[in-house]
């Protein structure tokens, strides 16, 4: 009798299964050339593979770099070893925070096969949860602040302004200085309600629009000498979001670059872009499903980067390096890109800063992500 069919897969070969990896493999020979890429290498390293496998692996990364020390001690002691925060800088190459795995492949004499994990979505997505729980402290501030100040600033700010008619001129800049304190700390509050879990109104929104309004209003005032670049995929959908606060953000991140770059002493470069790719999901409250994040705005500038020792509390309320700023600009725009189901993600290094927005589109005949 026949054997009955078996319903096991036909055995893959290695590298169709290095292939169906989402992160990048390299396999380094003998002098630590290059044996072998996958497909998601590619797009990592910046070159295709028929390109790498022509290369040592020196010719990818400095001398210098740890990831040489690894994979000799890999061949010298035959054990898988992993280093972590790694930077990677090369000719097409600059990525940070990847853990680089090595191990030994017994087929191959001397060939170490190295992983490479790029832990920067993980990262986003645990400094969104770190932004939600401040902007939610930041809420209660401002609604004891609208409540407790507001009504007798109001009561303050109406004597003052009967002072003004009824004293003498010496006493008069006195009621006056009282009138315009009591505007400043007015104004204050305003900003701080924006904090407030207001309800917030969504509809499609054409994000290509949104930028380049707010191009328009930078280079009529703050940014009227910088350069901008516009780096857009003009097939993308609409962003599921509030127009005015999307705006109100992207505004923000660009006055940030331009005053960044305004003690260079040359001319700066701001470059909008847009693009789609797959691969973020986020869980929002009030919705059963996940919600995908497949639309990335980036505003990137040319100015000397952020200072390592603020980089982890950008998005702290009051926390600034101006001297007239109250620090609350990138703590609204945590608030409002989480208060529209989507993660707000900052890379920095001298000579380059870039701000990346992920949102949720609006799917095709529906009006909700």
């Amino acid at each position: 009798m026949a054997d009955p069919p078996s319903d096991e897969l036909p055995r893959p070969d290695g590298a169709a299964l290095l292939d169906a990896m989402p992160m990048p493999v390299m396999l380094v020979g003998r002098n630590n050339r290059i044996r072998h890429v996958n497909s998601a290498a590619e797009p990592f390293f910046g070159m295709s593979s028929q390109h790498l496998v022509q290369m040592h692996l020196s010719d990818v990364l400095a001398a210098d770099h740890p990831i040489f020390l690894l994979v000799e001690q890999v061949r010298r002691d035959g054990v898988t070893i992993a280093e972590h925060e790694l930077t990677l800088d090369g000719p097409r190459l600059h990525r940070s925070g990847i853990t680089v795995q090595g191990t030994l492949v017994a087929e191959h004499p001397d060939g170490v096969l190295l992983t490479f994990h790029d832990s920067s979505a993980a990262r986003a997505l645990d400094r969104q949860l770190t932004f939600r729980s401040a902007a939610r402290s930041v809420s209660g501030m401002a609604a004891i602040l609208a409540h407790e100040v507001k009504n007798p600033l109001s009561g303050i700010r109406g004597a003052a302004q009967l002072l003004e008619g009824s004293v003498c001129e010496s006493d008069r800049e006195l009621a006056i200085l009282i009138r315009d304190e009591a505007d400043r700390i007015r104004d204050l509050v305003d900003r701080m309600e924006i904090f407030s879990d207001k309800p917030l109104e969504r509809r499609p929104v054409n994000i290509h629009r949104v930028l380049e309004h707010v191009r328009l209003l930078a280079q009529q005032g703050f940014a009227a000498n910088i350069r901008f670049v516009e780096e857009y995929d003009p097939s993308l959908p609409p962003v599921w979001g509030n127009r005015d606060q999307l705006v109100q953000v992207l505004l923000n991140l660009v006055k940030n670059a331009a005053e960044a770059m305004a003690g260079e002493g040359k001319a700066g470069e701001i470059t909008l872009g847009t693009a789609y790719r797959h691969g973020v999901r986020l869980a929002v409250p009030g919705m059963e499903q996940r919600v995908e994040l497949p639309l990335v705005v980036s505003v990137r500038d040319s100015g000397p980067g952020i200072p390592e020792s603020i980089r982890p509390h950008l998005f702290e309320p009051f926390l600034t390096t101006k001297a007239g700023g109250s620090g609350l600009g990138l703590a609204l725009a945590g608030k409002i890109i989480g208060d529209h189901g989507g993660v707000i993600e900052v890379n920095s290094r001298p000579g380059r800063t870039e701000v990346l927005l992920h949102l949720p589109v609006v799917a095709e005949g529906r009006g909700q992500p």
